[in-house]
């Protein structure tokens, strides 16, 4: 019996809205996880995080167990505390962090062991040690086992040897968690992109047995098209019954295009990484702010929402702003890019509750190919 219930109520074609129920509250699907890597949504306060509509975001491992240390967020009264945030917190393992680090770590059956980019010193990483840090120390809501994120592009023996790692630590994981009343652990389909090792992955994870579950190892230089198709050749392997995590990924016609595939949950840095750089999302594309044809353009990037940056400031001051070097340009960008994302999520929800998802996806799309 998984710990948080997951009511599906609504279906158009292979998409799904409905609710995953923490004791932390509500996690309205398909939802999208605003990426508070080291204890902060960049540039914006939870207030604001929350004010967009964002019932859950994401911790990361990796960057809180370096700064300030997993032990002393759990003495300061665990991650929720910390950093102000009431609602569900979902933590990654850390793995992908890990993995990015090809020159400072070693892989081994244990765990990895891997040097901090910040000071060099020594760090272990197990699965025992991930599902301490992430339910024990943070008090994470739902936390994720410990995999191998497969390297891009990776020959089929390479990818089986990984995939198989990612299922023996996925267990090693399920026995660290055991049985907690309101925490969840999901575990992460691995195999490249290769069908038939998705589908043993899966098949793998399912007798193990997780409370949700997470593809992994996408958006790692595949493409669209082979991403895409990696998601047709492994959600139908996924049980209906239990959400389906698609991890670090994307842009919003990603997101809307997985959703059709049977997607429930999304998480990535762009909306704050691109509000940084000076790139706001909107329904026709990425607008880049910086460019000079905006020096003068006095209306808003979107008048009729309700988020303060998107709707009272112009296109003209925001261009101001960043050419400024004012740190106020990437806040207002980064809050509006959050808005517009769970903005998206509302309206992919909407969509699918009245069987109208195709016409959303078909707009989606026209914008993706303008930016």
């Amino acid at each position: 019996m998984a710990e948080f219930p997951f009511d599906i109520s609504a279906r158009d074609g292979d998409a799904r809205t409905g609710v995953l129920t923490t004791t932390r509250g509500e996690i309205r699907t398909p939802a999208f996880m605003p990426v508070g890597t080291a204890g902060t949504v960049k540039a914006l306060y939870t207030d604001q995080v929350r004010e967009t509509g964002a019932d859950i975001i994401l911790g990361n491992t990796y960057h809180l167990m370096l700064r300030p240390g997993a032990e002393r967020v759990s003495r300061l009264g665990g991650l929720h505390k910390f950093m102000r945030w009431e609602g569900p917190i979902l933590t990654d393992s850390g793995g992908f962090q890990v993995w990015s680090l090809a020159q400072l770590r070693k892989l081994t059956e244990e765990g990895v062991k891997f040097q901090s980019h910040i000071d060099g010193s020594s760090h272990m990483l197990t699965p025992e040690r991930a599902i301490e840090i992430q339910a024990d120390l943070l008090g994470a809501d739902i936390s994720m086992q410990l995999d191998e994120c497969t390297d891009f592009p990776a020959e089929r023996p390479a990818a089986e040897e990984s995939m198989q790692l990612s299922l023996r630590w996925a267990k090693r994981c399920k026995a660290a968690f055991g049985d907690r009343e309101g925490q969840s652990l999901f575990g992460i389909v691995q195999g490249s992109t290769y069908p038939e090792l998705r589908k043993a992955s899966a098949e793998g994870l399912l007798e193990i047995g997780m409370d949700g579950y997470a593809i992994g190892g996408l958006a790692v230089g595949e493409g669209f098209s082979a991403m895409m198709e990696v998601l047709e050749a492994t959600v139908p392997h996924l049980p209906a019954a239990r959400p389906r995590y698609l991890m670090g990924v994307g842009r919003p016609v990603d997101i809307i295009e997985a959703v059709s595939r049977g997607v429930d949950m999304f998480d990535c840095v762009i909306p704050t990484r691109s509000g940084r750089h000076g790139q706001a999302w909107t329904d026709a594309g990425p607008v880049n702010v910086k460019n000079a044809r905006f020096a003068e353009d006095d209306t808003p990037l979107d008048p009729e929402s309700d988020c303060p940056a998107s709707r009272d400031y112009s296109r003209a001051y925001l261009h101001h702003l960043f050419k400024a070097g004012e740190l106020l340009g990437p806040m207002l960008l980064s809050w509006h890019n959050v808005a517009y994302y769970q903005g998206l999520m509302a309206r992919i929800r909407a969509a699918i509750a009245d069987g109208t998802l195709e016409s959303l996806r078909k707009k989606i799309s026209a914008g993706a190919e303008k930016g």
